[in-house]
């Protein structure tokens, strides 16, 4: 399986913790890791690289030079590696026809094959979307000229590269981004649902994007269905969403030990 990960040197020891508990619960399978970055130093990229190795699996760097984004606009505090994701169908080998890109804050329970090789036909990308009725109804109004489906979380994107490489354009990502800069949030999923909502295959987010901070609501909303023995026995992966994170030290909530116990192999190793 194809997996894509970009990230800068903040987040080497999360996405250690996130690999390795990908791996442990793939015992017989094989994973070809694609990291895109333009900062990380090379004694980083050989420790990653090591990392991977002694697990059995591999390690596909892609060094993406600042040029290649030039002319592209910038948001706020963001920077141009907000289009890693969208546009990792120019710097990915034409010979894979699918990814799985992965955010860094999440661990891995359970299997992920049945979501890896879902039928993508005529579709750009699978992902969930996290159906808060406020929130989503305020997202469809901050995006309403492009009357969206849904809005998509973008932590976890399946990616039909065959297609993509046909239908999405460089330049009309970024006339879009300098179109509607003043009301970009996060300027990555908006873009993602502003321009492809209507071409994103809907997952089940309590299966493959589970956030990690609405674990109660779930419960309450599937009238107890999703409660813990149904997680830890379906739910193949849990998401760190937002400004908290297990890795620092005032964080608590729901699965902070779980996030600790796999965080504690990858430090012993």
């Amino acid at each position: 399986m194809n997996i894509l990960v970009t990230i800068n040197s903040n987040y080497i020891h999360p996405l250690k913790v996130m690999l390795h508990s990908l791996f442990i619960n793939h015992s017989n399978d094989k994973f070809c890791i694609y990291l895109m970055h333009s900062s990380l130093k090379d004694r980083e990229l050989t420790m990653l690289n090591n990392f991977i190795e002694s697990r059995n699996q591999q390690l596909k760097i892609i060094t993406v030079d600042s040029d290649q984004f030039a002319n592209a606009p910038v948001v706020k505090h963001f920077s141009v590696e907000m289009y890693y994701r969208l546009l990792a169908y120019k710097f990915l080998p034409p010979s894979i026809d699918r990814v799985l890109y992965l955010d860094p804050d999440m661990i891995i329970i359970n299997s992920i094959r049945e979501l890896y090789y879902l039928d993508l036909t005529g579709y750009l990308y699978a992902a969930a979307y996290h159906d808060r009725t406020p929130i989503t109804n305020i997202n469809k109004l901050r995006l309403k000229p492009y009357n969206i489906k849904a809005y998509y979380n973008s932590g976890v994107l399946l990616l039909n590269l065959n297609e993509q490489r046909q239908k999405i354009s460089e330049k009309k990502i970024f006339e879009f981004v300098e179109k509607n800069k003043k009301k970009l949030i996060l300027p990555d999923q908006d873009i993602l649902n502003g321009l492809y909502s209507k071409q994103i295959k809907n997952v089940e987010e309590t299966l493959y994007n589970f956030d990690a901070r609405f674990y109660y609501y779930y419960k309450m909303v599937s009238k107890n269905k999703v409660d813990m023995d149904f997680i830890i026995n379906h739910t193949a992966i849990i998401h760190f969403c937002g400004k908290k994170k297990p890795w620092y030290k005032n964080y608590y909530g729901s699965f902070h030990s779980l996030y600790k116990h796999y965080e504690r192999q990858v430090n012993l190793s």
